[in-house]
């Protein structure tokens, strides 16, 4: 009992984290689509996506609690650009990790649904938010692109009504998912041309073969 309440606090203070995986490839999605990057996929999710193509990350007890020193240095070997991305990495306290990766000279990106407030400090933010958990005004504001995934044409609705929420300076992208992709990327590709603002995201990693 003694160690389990150790390992919440330190989890619950960032200087530990639930570590689902991490692996370097090729950033696949959204405005750094064909850049070389170390990802960090750590465990805990509660948004609850159906369509979720990470399902296993959704349980926090599945995944080993890892030192930052451990991921920073792992990450630091191999690329210039880290991406913590998850589950939801921001159930945790990302201030300590992401000072440890720009402390070892790397940009730092974050993927998230944005459901909890914002911790950290990064280069760049991927929101991609979800209907079932909105996301909080701190990561709206801090957001430099907006990623609305387009399952069906009422998808569109809601884009919208999010793209009126986050900063005038993010960037803004509509992305199949990807089991739909056949269906609604014709959608998707007619309603960029009636309403340029938007740009097209593609998950070229699967297109690729590649994590």
């Amino acid at each position: 009992m003694k160690k389990q309440i150790i390992e919440q606090d330190l989890t619950y203070n960032g200087t530990i984290l639930p570590l689902m995986e991490e692996f370097y490839t090729i950033q696949g999605e959204g405005f750094h689509t064909g850049t070389a990057a170390y990802f960090i996929r750590l465990g805990g999710c509660d948004v609850g996506c159906h369509w979720c193509d990470v399902k296993e990350s959704w349980e926090v007890l599945k995944h080993p609690l890892t030192s930052i020193d451990t991921i920073v240095g792992n990450a630091s070997e191999k690329a210039n650009l880290a991406v913590i991305t998850g589950g939801e990495p921001l159930m945790w306290n990302l201030e300590p990790l992401t000072k440890a990766l720009k402390d070892s000279g790397m940009f730092v990106n974050m993927e998230t649904s944005g459901a909890y407030e914002l911790t950290g400090s990064f280069d760049w933010i991927c929101l991609s938010p979800k209907k079932t958990m909105l996301p909080t005004q701190s990561v709206y504001d801090a957001a430099n692109e907006l990623k609305a995934i387009i399952y069906n044409k009422h998808d569109f609705i809601f884009a919208e009504e999010q793209a009126a929420k986050v900063n005038d300076k993010a960037i803004l992208f509509l992305q199949p998912e990807w089991s739909k992709s056949e269906e609604v990327l014709p959608l998707i590709i007619e309603y960029v041309k009636e309403n340029p603002k938007w740009r097209i995201s593609l998950q070229t990693h699967k297109y690729l073969d590649i994590p």
